[in-house]
This record gives structure tokens, sequence and C-alpha cells, in this order.
């Protein structure tokens, strides 16, 4: 299965790239995804597919975008 995935703010310095396609062993679920770019899980972050915010457990497609962001708060 073949996702691209996009990387916001410090995460790109973290697992050191900022968008990629990836080729995934099998199926995948969002949070499975996270730790596969081997993302910190201390800290939360907001992952969408497709442009949709997208749950931890929600399984990924083939031709999936995902974007990776660390949750920021401010005003």
């Amino acid at each position: 299965m073949k996702i691209t995935v996009k990387l916001i703010g410090p995460l790109i310095y973290e697992a050191g790239f900022s968008e990629k396609e990836l080729t995934l062993p099998g199926s995948m679920t969002a949070a499975e995804l996270s730790a596969h770019v081997k993302i910190d899980k201390k800290r939360a972050t907001i992952i969408t597919r497709n442009g949709k915010a997208a749950a931890a457990g929600e399984a990924l497609e083939d031709g999936d975008r995902v974007a990776i962001s660390y949750i920021y708060s401010g005003g």
C-alpha cells in the first residue's frame, strides 16, 4: 500500500523529511503510521487523512494523503 505523508513543523526535523511517498508493509492505522515514521508518542498530534481529521484507529487506504502535526495553541 502506498500513501503520501506530509509532516509539519518540528516533525520534519525529527523524522528527517517533509513529504514522502511511503510503501507500507500492509494495512495500518493512523496511530501506527505515526510510530512507523518514528514520531514521539509523548506529544499529542493532529492527523489528517485526505484533508479531514483522522482518528488514531482509522485504517489507512492505498493512495491516501496523510498530514501529521503537533498540536499547537495560542492566539
